[in-house]
């Protein structure tokens, strides 16, 4: 099967809500302390927030999902000039297909022309930095979207699901190392869903990366995704549930705060304002999803990307009061209790 049919399969697929994880992204164990006095007015909070050196209208990256086939290049206008009109960093899928085939660029380069001024980041495998990535293809990785930043994206677990699937592992930690030698970006490392936990975060950091994108489980299973293309025979479902929860990749990383300088982000199973404020209680810089936004721009465009923005700033904006507070950088821990 083609690259452009895999990845037209995967948005197919995610977008559904059918290959979800079946355990819980550990958000439904965490409950709210209520303030009943909060002295804080509704139209004074905000959620604007920094980040990567850059202020952000709301604290939601845009995750990775769409590139390299026929209809990706009209989804990632839409999150490109969305992202440009609201603020927000935006990070485009996979570019692999884009260093393979010339013609796949366009599906990638169109972002810049909706979105000028945005934050962007490219992305690649991390099995593609293997031995190395050469000059020409880290300048196009970059120079394609003018990005901002650069996504290694990990995903061992999806490689072995993946009938098509990369088999070789060996050697990405160093092909890691020589990327962000390499690219004058910062690199930002992320899983795909099956976590990132504090002893790889540890040694990620160690090797100049300053930010990590836990991409936890809880959310989109892409075990399950890729045994759901497969045929009954060939599916490996024991694995659809593998994976370390994202509350539980989020307080691991946390605690790396003490010893290291970065910034982390919390994704996997994202889904509300709830989830986002949860995460910034627990330590995390920022907040990621990529389903729900999916889903919109494929169900109703631009205007219903639009209406889950408004509706996920105007839910935080009554988190905030409710829990005494008039920006995102004011939540901590001590608005959280476990059930």
């Amino acid at each position: 099967m083609s690259i452009r049919q895999r990845k037209k399969d995967h948005v197919t697929l995610t977008t559904t809500g059918q290959v979800d994880y079946l355990k819980g992204t550990g958000f439904e164990d965490l409950k709210f302390r209520h303030n009943a006095l909060p002295e804080v007015n509704f139209e004074d909070t905000s959620t604007e927030i920094d980040f990567l050196s850059h202020s952000f209208s709301f604290p939601l990256f845009i995750s990775s999902m769409t590139g390299g086939y026929t209809d990706a290049g009209a989804v990632n206008a839409i999150i490109a000039r969305f992202c440009e009109d609201y603020n927000l960093p935006f990070g485009v899928g996979s570019q692999r297909i884009m260093l393979e085939d010339h013609e796949a660029v366009k599906s990638f380069s169109v972002v810049r022309e909706h979105a000028p001024n945005a934050f962007i980041a490219a992305n690649i495998g991390g099995a593609q930095l293997i031995g190395g990535m050469s000059r020409e293809h880290s300048k196009l990785l970059v120079h394609s979207i003018e990005a901002d930043a650069v996504i290694v994206h990990l995903n061992p677990l999806q490689e072995l699901m993946q009938p098509e699937g990369d088999r070789s592992f060996k050697g990405i930690e160093s092909g890691i190392r020589q990327l962000v030698e390499a690219v004058n970006k910062p690199v930002i490392v992320k899983e795909t869903g099956a976590g990132i936990n504090g002893m790889i975060a540890a040694r990620l950091l160690e090797i100049g990366i300053s930010v990590i994108d836990v991409a936890g489980a809880g959310g989109t299973s892409w075990a399950k995704v890729e045994n759901e293309r497969k045929k009954s025979g060939q599916k490996r479902e024991m694995f659809n549930d593998w994976g370390t929860p994202t509350v539980q990749c989020v307080r691991e990383l946390d605690d790396l705060k003490n010893d290291y300088d970065f910034e982390f982000i919390a994704s996997g199973g994202i889904r509300s304002s709830l989830h986002i404020a949860k995460s910034l209680c627990l330590g995390a810089d920022f907040a990621a999803a990529a389903q729900p936004i999916i889903k919109a721009v494929v169900d109703e465009g631009y205007e219903g990307l639009e209406k889950v923005y408004q509706e996920w700033k105007h839910q935080l904006k009554i988190i905030l009061v409710l829990l005494g507070c008039e920006k995102p950088s004011d939540l901590d821990k001590r608005h959280l209790y476990l059930e």
